[in-house]
């Protein structure tokens, strides 16, 4: 098991504790999910392996991805495979879009975002949250970090108003977080006879360290931001192509 696993296996309150960034997109996932009308045709843009499909059983959910991420998933369950760049999808074919850890895995992100927002409706939301302080992953597929300021240009130039960012933990929690990655130096091979060790030295700190978060009231040390942004009116349409991926997600 890799070490990251063990930490999905805690008890949910330690989980949620350990795991701040990942507890705060699940809530707000929830939220949104509790918000968007029974019926409603909702994208998960950057589905991966489709794990919020779940919170979206009363709607009509649709998971799009490029399928190229990490050659470990299983992208067997996505409704269609595209690059969010390009969406094969009419204009305002969707009442609600989320896009999760995603935007920092995309070459061209602002043309995602238009496109986003394109194939939504007149006023329907998005959720979506993008890392600042987070480690490669998917490499090689892993191309920006975002700082708040960076996320609501982005969303505001692509068509979207009414932005809400918000930071997920300040600099305790960063630094409780990048303890707790230490671990992974004592996996594999030989090296976990050092784990034990490692553990009782990195996880105490770890675990007190978020009780001192209420200290960075600017929160300019974080692990990631969550959005909230509605499709704007005035946003103009792209292109109207439709195909057996639109006719399936999109009608």
């Amino acid at each position: 098991m890799r070490y990251s696993g063990l930490a999905y296996r805690l008890p949910g309150p330690l989980r949620r504790h350990v795991l701040h960034f990942e507890a705060e997109i699940e809530r707000a996932v929830t939220a949104f999910s509790s918000a968007v009308p029974s019926g409603a045709r909702l994208l998960d843009a950057g589905a991966g392996q489709g794990q919020y499909a779940r919170y979206f059983s009363r709607q009509r959910y649709c998971g799009v991805d490029l399928a190229v991420g990490d050659a470990a998933w299983d992208y067997g369950k996505l409704d269609a495979v595209a690059d969010l760049a390009a969406l094969p999808f009419p204009d305002a074919a969707f009442h609600a879009a989320v896009h999760i850890v995603t935007i920092e895995h995309l070459r061209e992100p602002a043309r995602a975002l238009a496109e986003i927002a394109r194939i939504l409706a007149p006023g329907a939301p998005l959720l979506l949250a993008a890392p600042q302080e987070w480690e490669v992953h998917q490499a090689p597929h892993d191309y920006f970090r975002y700082t708040r300021f960076g996320l609501a240009y982005l969303l505001e130039k692509s068509g979207f108003g009414e932005i809400e960012v918000r930071p997920c933990g300040g600099y305790f929690r960063l630094l409780a977080r990048r303890l707790l990655n230490g671990l992974q130096f004592f996996s594999g091979g030989a090296r976990w006879l050092l784990f034990a060790p490692a553990a009782l030295f990195l996880v105490p700190p770890a675990l007190i360290l978020p009780w001192l978060d209420f200290l960075d009231a600017e929160r300019n040390f974080t692990l990631g931001y969550i959005c909230v942004a509605r499709r704007q009116k005035e946003t103009e349409p792209g292109n109207r192509e439709s195909g057996a991926s639109a006719q399936r997600c999109g009608s």
